[in-house]
């Protein structure tokens, strides 16, 4: 079960192979719900990126943001590299936090 505070790095897809959001976050099951429901204006809801793919949990949000960051740095090859290397079959991961 994910402590009520748990730093994590996500990923958002509109679609396999499609639109990506890279987020941070110290509530993942809040912040991908809000993401689904479309609950706040901006790239993830004009784009419905409302499938988690890929996530790291992290014991501190320093850590948390640098991997964030390092994340968006790179590449769409490397974010889709993330991805398939962790969920090749791009399932929707909220179910599983849960």
């Amino acid at each position: 079960m994910q402590r009520a505070i748990q730093p994590a790095v996500y990923i958002m897809a509109s679609k396999q192979n499609g639109t990506l959001y890279v987020g941070v976050t110290s509530a993942l099951i809040q912040r991908v719900y809000q993401h689904r429901e479309a609950v706040t204006p901006g790239f993830a809801t004009r784009y419905s990126c409302k499938v988690l793919v890929w996530f790291e949990q992290y014991e501190d949000m320093t850590t948390a943001i640098s991997r964030e960051k390092q994340i968006k740095a790179g590449s769409r090859a490397k974010k889709l590299a993330l991805i398939e290397a962790a969920n090749p079959d791009w399932r929707d991961l909220y179910e599983s936090l849960l």
